[in-house]
C-alpha cells in the first residue's frame, strides 16, 4: 500500500512536470531506480485505465438489471455509489429488510459478483436528524448501523458475496445529502449506500460521471 501511494504521488509529479526525472537522471547511480519507478508508473496508468473500463461495465450492468427500480447510481471519487432509499428496504424506524426489497438486493449482488468480484464493497447506513422515539435503538447512528449490518448479512447469505470483501458503517444523521428542514430532504437522507470501491481509480471516469436514477 505504501508503495502504491508513492507511485501515485510520483505519477502526479510526472503528469504535471518532467523536471524531476531530468534532475535525477543526471546521477547515473539512480538510473536503475528511476527506470524501475518509471516502469511501475506506466503500469499504474494501465491499471487505472483498465479499472475505468471495468467501472463502465459495472455501471452499465447495474442500469440494465435495475431498470425501473428506485435506485440511484452515482460515480464519485470514492467509487460507484448505489443508493437505496430507506422506504425501499425498511419500514419506518425498523431495521428488518422488507421482503419486497430482496429482488433488488439480489440483482445488485449478482452484478457485483459477476463484474466486481475483485472489488471491496462498503455498506453505509444513513438517517435523517429526527430523534429516535419508541425504538430499541438509542440513537440514529445505532439504527443506521443495524440497517447496514442487515444489508451486509443479506448480501452474504442470499447474494453469495464474500464477507471479506464487505465492510459496514452507520453514520446516522451526520452525513446528510439534503436539508433536514423539509420532509423531502429528510426522505433523501434516509438511505443505505452500497459503494463499490476502486483500487486504482484516482477520479471518476468522465463517461460515467453523473447523478441519475435508474430509468
Amino acid at each position: 500500500m505504501k508503495r502504491l501511494i508513492v507511485l501515485v504521488m510520483l505519477l502526479a509529479l510526472i503528469t504535471t512536470s518532467g523536471c524531476a526525472f531530468r534532475f535525477y537522471k543526471k546521477n547515473p547511480r539512480d538510473k536503475e531506480t528511476i527506470d524501475q519507478l518509471a516502469s511501475e508508473v506506466k503500469n499504474l496508468k494501465k491499471l487505472r485505465a483498465e479499472e475505468r473500463r471495468q467501472f463502465v461495465e459495472i455501471e452499465k450492468a447495474l442500469r440494465k438489471e435495475l431498470k425501473g427500480q428506485k435506485v440511484k447510481l452515482d460515480m464519485e471519487k470514492r467509487g460507484l455509489v448505489i443508493t437505496l432509499a430507506d422506504n425501499i428496504l425498511f419500514d419506518s424506524g425498523k431495521a428488518k429488510i422488507k421482503a419486497e426489497a430482496y429482488p433488488v438486493l439480489e440483482k445488485i449482488a449478482d452484478v457485483i459478483t459477476s463484474y466486481a468480484a475483485d472489488k471491496s464493497i462498503g455498506v453505509e447506513g444513513h438517517t435523517d436528524n429526527i430523534p429516535i422515539q419508541h425504538s430499541p435503538w438509542k440513537s440514529n447512528r445505532e439504527l443506521s448501523t443495524s440497517r447496514a449490518n442487515n444489508v451486509y448479512h443479506y448480501l452474504i447469505a442470499k447474494g453469495g458475496m464474500h464477507p471479506a470483501k464487505l465492510t459496514t458503517i452507520g453514520y446516522g444523521e451526520f452525513r446528510p445529502i439534503a436539508t433536514n428542514n423539509t420532509s423531502s430532504g429528510r426522505a433523501k437522507n434516509r438511505r443505505v449506500e452500497i459503494v463499490i470501491l476502486p483500487q486504482y481509480l484516482k477520479k471518476p471516469a468522465s463517461e460515467i460521471k453523473g447523478k441519475n436514477w435508474v430509468k
